[in-house]
């Protein structure tokens, strides 16, 4: 052998045979616990500093290693360190329990874990987990390019099965219980037409394509719009035979997409004689025992509350309605009257009226119609009608309003109690139950619309154009003088026995010299009638 290979030849004798002995703990002494992971393993090498021959000599005392399982693949790198600490921790536990160590790691991460504020559900396992070493472990950072003693540990880590005493073993696959579909009438047939439209699905077809190899593609998992990536996280779907199945706490049921076999198992869940057409609720559970499809819950209200034969035999299980109370019938002219408003109109007449109290006699159906503002108050109302109405029509037995305020105040009722006339109120937003009063309002405005938006142009006092209050007195002439449709009569004929003289009762059109004004309002007033007559015969055609 040549001179030169002589020396590193003993040296490498010496180091082959003379290798450093592991020591023997010493449980009064404090351990140093170096510790590093990756994504192929996981190391841990435990150091305790010793005194021999009159020398501090820091030696190791053990070292595991493990490759990661498939499920760790997903950690990033700060779970995969605190993995690390607490599989080091729970492996070496009958060495480190009740003695004082330092945890020394290459990575900051696992410096915050025991007092971490938020930590995710891994994290809060582990960390609950190595609670009982508070006290005793600290913990140190090193740097990478000097942490040398878990480091090629875990480059070539031990494989992960039960000769390596540091093992862990895998995670038992949770067992399935798929539960038969229970509907009629659901065959092989039924499951190959589930499969196959999955392929129509592009949601479907992504989710089969994740389910089916073990690379998780993130584009993928983002591309889902109807499952999203957190329940497909959680594990909610499974895929067995071509079949996808979505799994909850207790059962696991069929993944269907596609609309006639929704419908068949909607049908047979609810229209068959072996499901009694029974109410939504239970109609429901019977459902998610079944399929499952996306916004199911929506599927099986709309079923429920289309279904002809629920509609048409379904008892009625809320309160009893009250019963209708008929209006009393007058037996004489303005014996029984309504009053109501109509407020939506724009300023008119010399005061600026913006409003319209309507009152109808029940008997004859003749109108009143009186100007007024918005705002009075109830004696203002009860002083229009004893200067405008009372002296011609008498006090009233009977008034049937609404529940107004100016119809409900202290003023109003006290007054009408002196005078001995009884108030009826009918129930708010309720109008159906004085129609009559309805009608009238209606037709005042049809008739007011069609002179002030599109008729003809009528000017008072150069102030107001299209002035609707000076039109009044004119469209309650034209009303009483135009047949009503409950009656076949004129309101006039009804209250007074004849009617009143129009211009067109005149055999001439026009006077001998006669005021331009008179000639005006004669006008004016055919065309109210006539417009009064159109629009009657439009409202009861």
């Amino acid at each position: 052998m040549a001179v030169d290979r002589v020396k590193p030849f003993e040296s490498l004798t010496q180091a082959l045979t003379t290798a450093p002995l592991l020591l023997m703990p010493d449980f009064k002494l404090p351990f140093k616990l170096y510790i590093d992971a990756s994504g192929d393993g996981l190391s841990a090498a435990l150091h305790q500093v010793q005194i021999i021959n009159d020398e501090p000599v820091e030696g190791a005392i053990c070292f595991i290693s493990r490759q990661i399982k498939p499920t760790e693949a997903r950690y990033g790198a700060s779970q995969m360190e605190c993995l690390c600490l607490f599989w080091a921790l729970e492996k070496l536990n009958y060495l480190l329990r009740g003695c004082v160590f330092e945890v020394i790691a290459d990575f900051t991460a696992v410096n915050s874990l025991l007092n971490m504020k938020t930590p995710n559900r891994h994290m809060l396992r582990w960390q609950i987990a190595i609670q009982e070493y508070r006290g005793n472990m600290t913990i140190a950072h090193k740097d990478w390019n000097i942490h040398k003693n878990a480091d090629g540990l875990r480059r070539w880590p031990l494989p992960n099965n039960i000769d390596n005493p540091a093992y862990v073993l895998e995670e038992a696959s949770p067992q399935i219980s798929i539960e038969g579909i229970s509907v009629t009438d659901l065959n092989t047939t039924f499951f190959e037409e589930v499969r196959s439209s999955y392929t129509q699905d592009k949601d479907c077809s992504i989710l089969c394509q994740l389910l089916t190899k073990y690379c998780k593609d993130s584009s993928s998992i983002h591309a889902l719009d109807w499952i999203g990536r957190k329940p497909y996280d959680e594990g909610k779907f499974h895929l067995l035979d071509g079949t996808i199945y979505h799994r909850t706490k207790n059962t696991c049921v069929v993944t269907v997409v596609d609309r006639s076999s929704i419908n068949l198992v909607l049908k047979e869940c609810h229209y068959s004689p072996f499901s009694g057409h029974l109410s939504e609720d239970r109609t429901r559970e019977k459902i998610k025992t079944c399929i499952w499809c996306p916004m199911w819950k929506k599927d099986v209200s709309e079923y429920c509350k289309t279904c002809d034969r629920c509609q048409k035999a379904n008892k009625y299980t809320g309160k009893r309605l009250g019963n209708m109370i008929k209006i009393q019938e007058p037996s004489r002219h303005w014996e029984i009257v309504h009053m109501d408003w109509v407020t939506v109109l724009p300023p008119g007449g010399d005061r600026g009226y913006n409003a319209c109290l309507v009152i109808g006699d029940r008997f004859s159906k003749t109108p009143i119609f009186l100007p007024c503002h918005k705002d009075d108050t109830a004696l203002d109302i009860a002083l229009l009608i004893w200067d405008r109405v009372i002296s011609w029509t008498g006090i009233f037995t009977n008034i049937i309003s609404d529940r107004d305020p100016k119809f409900t105040s202290a003023i109003w009722t006290n007054l009408h109690q002196l005078v001995g006339t009884k108030l009826s109120f009918y129930k708010d937003h309720h109008p159906q139950a004085d129609g009559l009063a309805e009608r009238m309002i209606q037709t005042l405005e049809d008739m007011v619309r069609r002179f002030c938006a599109y008729g003809v142009e009528f000017k008072y006092c150069d102030e107001f154009t299209h002035d609707w209050c000076n039109l009044l007195q004119a469209l309650e002439l034209a009303y009483k003088t135009s047949i009503h449709s409950s009656t076949n009569k004129t309101p006039a004929i009804l209250e007074k026995g004849w009617n009143p003289k129009l211009p067109h009762d005149f055999l001439r059109k026009e006077l001998v010299e006669i005021h331009p004004t008179a000639a005006s309002f004669k006008g004016t007033l055919e065309k109210a009638r006539k417009h009064v007559v159109r629009c009657m015969e439009d409202s009861f055609a």
